[in-house]
């Protein structure tokens, strides 16, 4: 199988925007984003990393390293010959990917969003760093779990505890249901991922671009106080926090997600002082 086979989608012409999904997601993340992008006049492109979705899933363990996925992501932006910077919009590991990208080739790169990025393997608990220092070892536990075990676990970790709007869930059914989907189908070695990222924080003042960093309030995958040091540390960046949201912020309040970014996008289109 051609290790560089990607899959993705594109809605809409215009400005390039690029659209990255975080660790075992899809980019079926973005299906309430994409066309709201096409009809603010904008091409958006969301793909499927390595290892996700319907993108190319290698055996080996060892092309699950940060370097492997991001030369995936790149070789895929080289091929689709943009004549102009991108904006680049991702979350959690996503993010991490849209700034190296940014800090290696910052002339191709406009603009950020960031949506509850992963920087530093510090914004984890300290149970998941402890698991995310060792070895993966062993993928068999992974690959047998059924499909309806990983949706108990979302639809269980989207409650509302204590929720008086008629709402029990944070996130739609549609959403959880695609969720538990793309947790099955990812390559068991994913999650070897994490372990290979370093920590972008020493090179947050090289990222002198526009910068939006939005986040969910009650994510209890990376700690929100990290966003907060995130915005202080880039050097044109603004922060907006989402008090009802967790870790998937663009997914759990798409509506205001969505306006926040197209507000951002106009920004870049307006002289300054306007």
């Amino acid at each position: 199988m051609d290790h560089r086979l990607v899959n993705f989608v594109q809605q809409g012409d215009g400005a390039p925007v690029i659209l990255v999904h975080g660790l075992a997601a899809s980019l079926h993340d973005w299906d309430a984003l994409l066309p709201d992008l096409a009809a603010a006049g904008y091409a958006g492109y969301a793909l499927d990393l390595l290892g996700h979705g319907e993108s190319t899933k290698p055996a080996s363990l060892e092309n699950y390293h940060i370097e492997g996925v991001f030369e995936h992501l790149h070789a895929w932006l080289e091929s689709l010959a943009l004549d102009q910077p991108v904006v680049f919009i991702g979350h959690s590991l996503g993010g991490y990917l849209g700034m190296q990208y940014a800090l290696r080739f910052p002339a191709r790169v406009r603009a950020l969003v960031l949506a509850n990025p992963f920087y530093s393997l510090e914004q984890l608990p300290v149970s998941l760093q402890v698991v995310f220092q060792r070895p993966l070892v062993n993928t068999a536990l992974i690959e047998h779990t059924p499909y309806w075990l990983f949706r108990l676990l979302i639809d269980a970790s989207s409650l509302r505890i204590g929720n008086s709007g008629g709402q029990g869930h944070s996130l739609p059914e549609q959403v959880r249901i695609q969720t538990a989907l793309d947790y099955k189908r990812a390559a068991s070695g994913i999650y070897n991922i994490p372990r290979t990222l370093h920590d972008l924080t020493p090179d947050m003042a090289r990222l002198a671009l526009p910068a939006l960093v939005i986040w969910g309030a009650h994510d209890q995958t990376l700690d929100p106080h990290t966003f907060t040091r995130l915005v202080e540390s880039l050097p044109e960046a603004r922060g907006v926090e989402i008090p009802v949201c967790g870790h998937v912020a663009h997914q759990c309040h798409p509506a205001e997600f969505n306006r926040l970014v197209l507000e951002f996008l106009g920004e870049l289109e307006s002289p300054p002082g306007q």
